[in-house]
């Protein structure tokens, strides 16, 4: 497994980590982080390391992070980047994928102020969906 305890947002994600937990109300602040991950993921984009931010904002041990499931996270970024498990880097791509991934909801909270968790999840998924739909 992955040898990472620990990650830590920007500084400037600290503080949206928590305004986005209180807005879209889907429970404490790793789960906005896990479905920041999952979202910048999603977009398909490639992080460069050379491009990581400040690691002086919200920190969260792993287990915090992604509780028992750890490992279903950290193979998403080792598919992503064709990385093993163990792999120095994993982390890093992780913290970054979060960061990315809390900027891109905040955008699109900004853009849409009456857009709830619900809505924004369901949002996702529909759109994940008719992605998968569309290649078939």
């Amino acid at each position: 497994m992955s040898t990472f305890t620990h990650i830590k947002t920007s500084s400037e994600n600290k503080i949206r980590v928590t305004e986005l937990t209180r807005k879209l109300q889907l429970g404490p602040e790793n789960i906005i982080a896990r479905i920041a991950l999952a979202y910048s993921l999603s977009t398909g984009k490639k992080l460069q390391l050379g491009n990581i931010q400040n690691s002086s904002g919200k920190e969260y041990s792993k287990n915090v992070l992604f509780g028992n499931n750890s490992s279903y996270y950290v193979a998403l970024i080792c598919t992503h980047y064709d990385l093993y498990r163990t792999d120095k880097d994993v982390s890093k791509y992780i913290k970054m994928h979060i960061d990315d991934g809390l900027e891109l909801i905040d955008e699109e909270m900004q853009n849409n102020p009456n857009l709830n968790g619900f809505d924004f999840l369901v949002e996702k998924i529909e759109d994940g969906l008719s992605g998968i739909n569309s290649n078939l």
